[in-house]
């Protein structure tokens, strides 16, 4: 069903060899796998690539940690590292009242994302990609992770969306967000796993 003339390689950060430029969607349409249009749509929305948007120089441990904040009305207080790790591939979709959990993800490039990527996923960035990507279009999720920008724009969704569940610096937690202790310990307690 590829109407359009290929015009060239895609150069973009998810597409393999195999992905092609088209003329007329000037989007990457994976030509040997015959992965859809809209699949691939999808995919550029969860896994934005933003230039420029880099944390602040420091280490994560300079700054006290990394915070797992959740909207004030999840009945969350406690989880535990195995716990957390279900959340976040997904394996588990609901919190305990049903309320659907909505993953929000740092953008690439930034040092939360790096910092989570290896200590929660222990995942490389072009395996969690692919991790995502493969879920998806197994159907095991509805959508993907929302991609957000900025500790801002982090704190803001979560305070927005019930049910949200994200990652800060530790030292840049605030009231309007609700810190979820990680295995019995907050980002301040010695021997918090998330430092």
């Amino acid at each position: 069903m590829l109407a359009e003339k290929i015009t060239s390689v895609c150069s973009c950060l998810l597409c393999s060899p195999s992905f092609r430029l088209t003329e007329s969607m000037n989007i990457c349409f994976n030509i040997l796998n015959g992965i859809s249009r809209r699949a691939v749509l999808a995919t550029f929305a969860v896994l934005a690539v933003v230039p420029g948007m880099v944390s602040a120089e420091g280490t994560i441990e300079e700054y006290g940690g990394i915070a797992i904040v959740v909207h004030k009305d999840t009945a969350v207080s406690n989880l535990s590292m195995s716990e957390l790790r279900n959340i976040f591939l997904a394996n588990q979709q609901f919190w305990s009242n049903r309320a659907r959990i909505i993953l929000l993800i740092r953008a690439p490039q930034s040092d939360e994302r790096d910092y989570v990527l290896n200590t929660i996923y222990q995942m490389d960035e072009a395996q969690f990609r692919q991790y995502w990507i493969a879920k998806m279009f197994r159907a095991e999720v509805p959508r993907g992770p929302k991609i957000v920008f900025s500790t801002d724009m982090t704190r803001d969704l979560v305070v927005a969306i019930p049910g949200s569940i994200s990652f800060i610096r530790a030292d840049q937690v605030s009231d309007a967000v609700k810190v979820v202790r990680v295995d019995g310990k907050l980002p301040s307690d010695e021997g918090y796993p998330l430092k």
